[in-house]
């Protein structure tokens, strides 16, 4: 006896390839809060990550006040209300070039790759990368001011305008950050990022008004030290550590750091998301 059975229609639909990590506005804090924990603890288990914020502000600030304080305010003493400054400045500022580095590292490494498979906001682990390095500003800037006070510098603004001055810093930092992770994102290698921040930020830092006044330099290079940016800034912290004094300089800065974000957040996010 032969059965004849039949064979059953296989109806097949089609499967969709890739996630597309949609998400709100509260997820996509809580995914960018998760982010910048997770950055917080590669520094944690990984120390030496520190080494730049914990090293530059004790050795420039030593350096720089026992090889200049002399010639320039005739002692150490009166050469740290304006060494100070410039000293955080350029040491936070120079920090938020870490953020472009090592986020090529992790595009390199493929941890993006990883974090693009799980659903979760596909703008979190940028934004939680650039949360996280506040960190690192926070740590740069208070060793430097610990540093001033323990060679004698005595804020006339008081505690409160060292506060304020420290954000300032900060805030500044975290906008330039913005341009190195948008090298971070395109560029070849860490190491391009790297030298790219050394050639910019370097010269920006000497060739201001940081270590030296402005008035003692060439006629072209005091031109130049006056239209730099980081000279302004420099300059409104010293007036808001040493007169207690927020002036046109600190509003000028601001507004400057928030064209840089206008500008470079969004060329940011956007190549971000063509590799996300």
């Amino acid at each position: 006896m032969t059965t004849l059975v039949e064979n059953p229609t296989v109806t097949t639909s089609p499967v969709t390839t890739g996630l597309h990590n949609r998400a709100d506005l509260a997820q996509t804090v809580r995914n960018s809060l998760t982010m910048a924990y997770r950055g917080l603890l590669k520094i944690r288990h990984n120390p030496e990550q520190l080494v730049d914020v914990l090293v530059q502000p004790i050795l420039f600030t030593l350096m720089f006040a026992y090889l200049f304080g002399g010639a320039i305010a005739g002692n150490v003493a009166s050469y740290l209300p304006a060494l100070i400054p410039g000293i955080l400045v350029q040491t936070v500022i120079t920090t938020s070039m870490v953020t472009g580095t090592q986020l090529r590292e992790d595009m390199d490494k493929g941890v993006f790759d990883r974090f693009r498979s799980l659903p979760i906001a596909r703008i979190a682990p940028l934004a939680g990368a650039l949360l996280a390095d506040t960190i690192r500003y926070a740590i740069a800037t208070t060793l430097t001011f610990a540093m001033g006070y323990l060679l004698g510098l005595r804020p006339a603004g008081g505690l409160g305008r060292v506060v304020v001055a420290g954000l300032l810093v900060m805030a500044c930092a975290w906008a330039i950050s913005w341009i190195f992770a948008l090298l971070g994102v395109v560029a070849r290698t860490a190491a391009s990022v790297q030298g790219f921040g050394m050639i910019v930020l370097f010269p920006l830092t000497f060739l201001s008004n940081a270590y030296v006044p402005v008035d003692t330099l060439p006629a072209a290079l005091k031109w130049f030290a006056n239209v730099n940016p980081l000279s302004h800034l420099i300059t409104a912290v010293r007036e808001l550590i040493n007169q207690s004094t927020i002036s046109g300089e600190f509003w000028l800065t601001l507004l400057g750091a928030a064209v840089i974000v206008a500008i470079f957040a969004p060329l940011t996010v956007r190549a971000y998301m063509r590799r996300a």
